[in-house]
């Protein structure tokens, strides 16, 4: 049974509503999915994880378990859950899904899914070390408080990018991460989280 805490943001969460910070990709965009998985316990929290320092891209960064979806994926869901499994051993068995949300563009050429699911908590993950660093659970009450984030603004291939960053027990929460989690943030009413 869900926590009446996670039941309320599930409700606000979908159907989705509310405008999304996007960037303008390229013309062509590779699909993709993430899992937002909430923990069900009194005080939700919400699955994330720090990539390894040596990959070739997005290095060291914060991320939902996710990735490209495949030609054998049914669907992002079925991409989601799987990109979960292989990257922290989250059994799909265990994942309740409440649905999707909107597509978020990114300006490194993705349309990416994010799948909505609920797992129990404490779950003994194991992280698959080609490609996940760790993983971590992140209070949803400090998660999705917008007024935790700060805006910012960098130069990235010859233009100016505005995106989201937020320190958390010595992590970064910024880019893509954060812009998901802030447009999902936006469909709460005000004062959910107190």
């Amino acid at each position: 049974m869900l926590s009446a805490k996670l039941r309320a943001a599930l409700g606000n969460l979908l159907p989705d509503a509310g405008e999304d910070e996007a960037y303008l990709g390229p013309p062509t965009l590779r699909d993709a999915a993430v899992l937002i998985a909430f923990t069900d316990r009194p005080d939700p929290g919400v699955i994330l994880t720090q990539r390894p320092q040596w990959l070739r891209s997005h290095a060291g960064q914060v991320a939902f378990p996710g990735g490209k979806i495949d030609p054998g994926d049914r669907d992002a869901i079925d991409a989601a859950l799987r990109e979960a499994e292989e990257e922290i051993g989250l059994d799909r068995r265990d994942v309740m899904v409440a649905g999707m949300t909107e597509a978020y563009l990114s300006g490194s050429g993705y349309r990416i899914t994010p799948v909505l699911g609920v797992i129990p908590p404490d779950l003994p993950l194991d992280p698959n070390p080609d490609e996940v660093e760790d993983w971590f659970e992140v209070p949803l009450d400090t998660l999705f408080d917008p007024a935790n984030y700060q805006r910012q603004q960098a130069h990235w291939q010859g233009q100016d990018r505005h995106y989201y960053d937020m320190a958390w027990q010595g992590r970064r929460i910024w880019g893509v991460t954060a812009g998901i989690i802030i447009n999902l943030a936006r469909r709460m009413p005000a004062g959910w989280h107190r």
